[in-house]
C-alpha cells in the first residue's frame, strides 16, 4: 500500500464522510442493530457512535490499519467492547453462525471479491441474522451508469479501489442471500456518479 492510501487518503475519506449527511444515514441504519455485530470494513472507526444501546459488542475486519489514532479515540468513545481484526472480509477469522447482524457500509465498492465476502457474511450470520447495508453502487439511469463507467478507472486509483459502478443487491444475491428490504435514492449532497445509494437488509438461508 503506497503512501498516499497509507496516510493521505484515509485523511480525506474520513473529513468527507464524517459530513452531516453521511451521519444522518449511518444512524438510520445503525440505530437498531442489537448483540453480536460484526462490521465489514470498519475504516476510520465513523460508525462506532451511531450503534443503537442494545449492542452488546462489535467485532470488525478490515484489510488495512486507518488512522489508528483515531480510531482508538472513537473506541473509546463506546460503552460496548470493539475487536478489530485486520482481516480480509474474503476469509473472516469467525465461526459459522456467530453473528445477530453484520454490517456493511461504503465497504462493498472497494473489497476485491464482494461475492466472496458475500458468502463469508452468509456463513458467520446466526440463522436468524440480518446483514445491514448502505452502499453506494450503479445508477439505474443509464446515463449515470455510462459515466460510472468511464470515470471507474480514474476512481479505482484515487480511491484505493473504490468502483462506482457495482449493482450491489446482484453482488447480493450471487452469494446467496436474500433482500428483503431494499431502498435506492440518490444521496444529497454528493455527485450521482458516487451518491447512488443502496440501503436494506438482506437474510442468509438459514
Amino acid at each position: 500500500m503506497g503512501f498516499y492510501c497509507k496516510h493521505v487518503f484515509p485523511r480525506l475519506m474520513d473529513h468527507v464522510m464524517h459530513g452531516e449527511e453521511f451521519q444522518r444515514l449511518r444512524t438510520e441504519v445503525l440505530q437498531s442493530v442489537a448483540d453480536e455485530v460484526l462490521e465489514i470494513g470498519i475504516g476510520t472507526g465513523l460508525n462506532l457512535r451511531h450503534y443503537g444501546p442494545n449492542v452488546s459488542r462489535v467485532r470488525a475486519v478490515d484489510p488495512n490499519p486507518m488512522l489508528p489514532a483515531r480510531v482508538a479515540e472513537r473506541r473509546r468513545g463506546v460503552s460496548f467492547p470493539v475487536e478489530i481484526a485486520h482481516q480480509n472480509a474474503e476469509r473472516l477469522p469467525y465461526d459459522d453462525h456467530t453473528f445477530d447482524c453484520v454490517v456493511s457500509t461504503w465497504t462493498l465498492c472497494t473489497i476485491f471479491d464482494p461475492v466472496r465476502a458475500l458468502q463469508e457474511v452468509g456463513r458467520v450470520l446466526k440463522p436468524e441474522g440480518k446483514f445491514l447495508f448502505l452502499e453506494h453502487g450503479r445508477s439505474d439511469d443509464r446515463k449515470i451508469a455510462r459515466w460510472q463507467d468511464r470515470l471507474n478507472p480514474v476512481q479505482n486509483i484515487i480511491g484505493c479501489g473504490c468502483n462506482l459502478n457495482r449493482r450491489i443487491d446482484d453482488l447480493i444475491a450471487q452469494a446467496g442471500l436474500t433482500i428483503t428490504q431494499l431502498d435506492r435514492f440518490a444521496m444529497q449532497g454528493v455527485p450521482r456518479v458516487g451518491g447512488e445509494m443502496y440501503r436494506g437488509t438482506a437474510v442468509g438461508q438459514g
